[in-house]
């Protein structure tokens, strides 16, 4: 076989560039598209800062701009739900919080949205009907749980346009939801000291940092999480590979990640998490949690149109958290191992 400049994933870049303006231009956009120029890795322009500040005036809310990823991300919590595990509270953080995100295509001349919003059965088609009406596409419906209650889905919606643009429809979608935060319940806050009230305040719940032992669950996994209430979290991209959608780079902050949440307490703990894999990783992936016993609860995808193609497998256990990590360490330790196309350092054809 003759080696060529052009390297696979060169060619997949290519092609979701071609597929955006394809979308964008007709016919005419599939003869200009050659001409196209193959970007960098990590070249997706920034956002700017009237676009961030369009984001969450629309949003009603701030969130988070990752700057090495070029990403800006609102967390959407249900924070009026009460969810259960076989009976048992978990706190909505353990994976009941939604999120929105917006980052540039590649070339910088569209924007992409992306949202994972966290449904009762009943929420499902209204905020179907709601996206369409705005212009924006559904790109899953699926659970990612077992034994909640109340029964939740989980709705990934994605859209193209204009940052300030996708986040005024994206909000406008919401308007009539529990998503939206202005439509969520205030946080308590601490009540106001009375005059010469010098009375040492309560001390809160214990945090993730109280309830695990995070040095110890950090060795095991070889990553560092992050404490949100009672739980911890970690949250890995797959850096060994470029994930391209719509001529939009799929990076960890827009949804492509694995993660794994702690609840309860170093003894006796949830798990509940997410492995982001290429095809040809999932069943190896599902082989390592089980011979860890954890419970293989979903496998699906969240994206449309990404190459290489991803799948996304949501897992749950129960038992003492080291145990718990070394199984997710295990599902980690599958990815990556394959020189699939699309991966960094893929060989060149």
């Amino acid at each position: 076989m003759t080696n060529s400049p052009i390297s696979r994933r060169d060619a997949l870049r290519a092609a979701a560039l071609l597929g955006t303006t394809t979308l964008l231009g007709g016919s005419e956009a599939l003869s200009a598209a050659p001409q196209t120029p193959l970007l960098p890795v990590g070249s997706t322009p920034a956002l700017s800062t009237a676009s961030i500040a369009a984001i969450e005036k629309a949003m009603g809310k701030k969130g988070t701009y990752v700057a090495a990823q070029a990403t800006h991300s609102t967390p959407l919590p249900r924070n009026d739900l009460k969810v259960s595990i076989k009976g048992e509270p978990v706190p909505i953080a353990f994976g009941f919080g939604g999120w929105v995100a917006i980052k540039h295509t590649l070339d910088g001349n569209s924007a992409m949205l992306m949202s994972d919003t966290v449904l009762l059965q009943e929420e499902v088609n209204p905020l179907i009907s709601a996206a369409l009406a705005q212009g924006l596409e559904i790109g899953a419906v699926h659970n990612h749980f077992f034994y909640e209650e109340p029964r939740i889905f989980y709705m990934h919606i994605h859209g193209m346009g204009s940052p300030a643009e996708l986040a005024q429809k994206f909000a406008a979608a919401l308007k009539d939801s529990k998503l939206l935060p202005a439509n969520q319940p205030q946080p308590a806050g601490a009540p106001a000291a009375a005059a010469g009230n010098n009375a040492t305040p309560a001390a809160g719940p214990p945090t993730g940092k109280e309830l695990f032992n995070l040095p110890a669950l950090d060795k095991i996994t070889g990553k560092q999480g992050t404490v949100n209430g009672p739980t911890y979290k970690y949250t890995v991209g797959r850096d060994d590979l470029q994930s391209l959608m719509m001529g939009t780079e799929m990076t960890a902050a827009i949804g492509l990640n694995s993660w794994a949440a702690f609840a309860g307490k170093q003894a006796d703990a949830h798990i509940a998490g997410d492995i982001a894999m290429l095809e040809a990783e999932v069943n190896p992936v599902i082989k390592a949690l089980r011979a860890h016993n954890l419970e293989v609860v979903a496998v699906h995808n969240h994206m449309l149109f990404d190459e290489p193609r991803m799948m996304f497998l949501h897992y749950y256990g129960r038992g003492p958290a080291a145990q718990l990590a070394t199984g997710f360490r295990a599902a980690l330790d599958q990815l990556g191992k394959a020189k699939a196309p699309g991966m960094k350092g893929a060989m060149k054809h």
